[in-house]
């Protein structure tokens, strides 16, 4: 069962066009939205997943109606495919800054990730991730 191209069109315009054009309507000034698409695409790709989205809400808490919610978490969606391919390149970026040891990521390393036998050096890898970004 394949995703056809009109399905695919049609899921994108009503997750993506959509909600951008109501966005639009809604006489948001440019400055405004544009500042809030930065600031979703830019806290979108942490390298953590699901944290991301923590952020841009504490973002749109602290700076309020300096921001454009809806354009924040809508840049935040379309910045996930991003975040999730520069997990690996900031977590090897993060080993060659911090000069610490190479995460292997194989199946063995996953089932002990998952396990919970390789905790620390999950962490130690998260945080040389973040230190690359």
């Amino acid at each position: 069962m394949g995703l056809s191209k009109g399905r695919l069109k049609a899921w994108f315009n009503m997750k993506i066009t959509d909600p951008l054009l109501q966005i639009l309507r809604r006489g948001t000034e440019p400055k405004q939205l544009a500042f809030s698409a930065a600031l979703g695409i830019t806290l979108g790709i942490f390298p953590i997943c699901g944290v991301p989205v923590f952020l841009c809400g504490v973002a749109i808490a602290f700076l309020g109606s300096a921001c454009h919610a809806p354009t924040v978490m809508l840049a935040n969606i379309i910045a996930t495919p991003a975040e999730l391919a520069l997990v690996v390149p900031f977590l090897r970026l993060g080993e060659k800054v911090t000069g610490g040891p190479h995460f292997p990521l194989t199946s063995d390393a996953l089932k002990k990730v998952f396990t919970g036998q390789a905790s620390q050096q999950v962490f130690l890898s998260i945080g040389n991730a973040q230190l690359a970004l």
